[in-house]
């Protein structure tokens, strides 16, 4: 198992702990100039933090109390850079063979490159190759090595949509079949929910928040996961307890214009003032007012077609608030949604995520960032 626990001020601030199992994917994500890429450094041992400690298999990498510091060659890391960094003289079997060190480099590098859909390309050189095609010769290459952990440095950001769809694939097939921890760095959140076990936060060098994909979008922890995740609908309000056990009630809004129906764990006091969450998949629209809780009224006031989906605005009716969803363009087509027109909309209470306000926010003045979605 990797493990990495790094801490400094200068010259990147970073305060960063997670860890990464055999046979796991775990991906750190973050905005550009979170500093995914230097944590990555600091596993693969090519910069060195101030503070904390890094291991993999039980074998100490970096430990700042007993000033051990494994050098680069000395790890067993796979890593796959951004732009590949592949030898521009050399061939794509040279390119790998040459991280090999078995005494068969050249017959390890022929079947690595046949098994990542390179045969014939053996012999070209970088020029002579796609994007794609350098990128599996780079994945190759981290696999000569016969590492105990594979890094990956954001790497299909340098290839066209086509050749990334088949990639995506490649490393899915090449995840199930070897039993490494897999870091993969990115900014694009559907990257990161397609290939990831694991999600882990980053921002300004800190882990914020780490969970399944599907945890961390739909539970973030904090107002600030919240906005990096590009969570759309997210509003603030005022908690209350309710009469029923397991239940409370939500206003909506600083004037408490309108309430909802809400799960209650037990974490959040009696009139705190909150912000919260909600999925759109927990959101239904609907033309005419359907049974069950939480139905608001609403006007779609906007649509805004994107291909065979439309990003549409229902403004609320009982409170200051706009809702956004994707509905599909078919609907407007056969004039199911008509902007103009009032709809109603109902939140499953079960997908409403609330969080205390400002606890482990770390707002920077004038910044607004988010990741790709």
């Amino acid at each position: 198992m990797l493990s990495v626990e790094v801490f400094q001020t200068m010259p990147v601030p970073l305060a960063a702990r997670f860890d990464c199992r055999p046979g796991e994917l775990v991906a750190l994500v973050g905005p550009s100039g979170s500093g995914k890429s230097t944590l990555l450094r600091c596993i693969a041992g090519l910069m060195h933090p101030s503070r904390g400690r890094i291991s993999c298999n039980d074998r100490i990498w970096f430990d700042s109390e007993s000033k051990l510091r494994l050098a680069p060659q000395q790890r067993r890391v796979g890593l796959v850079f951004q732009h590949y960094a592949l030898f521009p003289h050399l061939s794509a079997l040279s390119n790998v063979a040459l991280a090999s060190a078995r005494p068969d480099a050249d017959t390890h590098a022929a079947d690595l490159l046949g098994r990542l859909g390179l045969v014939g390309l053996a012999e070209r050189r970088p020029s002579e190759l796609s994007g794609g095609q350098q990128q599996r010769v780079a994945l190759a290459r981290a696999l000569a090595r016969e590492p105990d952990v594979l890094l990956l440095d954001e790497p299909f950001s340098a290839v066209d949509q086509p050749a990334r769809h088949e990639l995506y694939r490649e490393l899915a097939e090449l995840h199930r079949a070897v039993a490494l921890p897999i870091v993969l760095v990115t900014h694009d959140l559907h990257e990161a929910r397609r290939l990831a076990d694991r999600m882990v936060i980053i921002d300004g060098g800190t882990t914020l928040q780490q969970g399944t994909p599907a945890q961390v979008l739909s539970q973030p922890r904090n107002a600030r996961v919240a906005e990096l995740v590009g969570i759309q609908n997210h509003f603030e309000g005022v908690f209350l307890h309710g009469s029923e056990a397991g239940w409370g009630r939500l206003q909506w809004g600083a004037d408490g214009g309108t309430e909802l129906h809400v799960r209650d764990k037990g974490r959040i006091e009696e009139g705190a003032a909150v912000s919260w969450v909600v999925p759109a998949e927990h959101i239904g629209v609907h033309r005419h007012a359907p049974r069950g809780p939480n139905v608001q009224r609403a006007r779609l006031s906007e649509a805004l077609p994107l291909g065979d989906i439309a990003l549409c605005r229902f403004d609320m009716l009982n409170v200051r608030a706009a809702v956004q969803l994707h509905q599909t363009t078919a609907q407007l087509q056969r004039g199911e949604l008509v902007v103009g027109e009032e709809v109603f909309l109902q939140f499953d209470p079960s997908g409403v995520h609330i969080m205390p306000r400002h606890v482990g926010l770390r707002w920077r003045k004038g910044e607004k960032r988010t990741l790709s979605l």
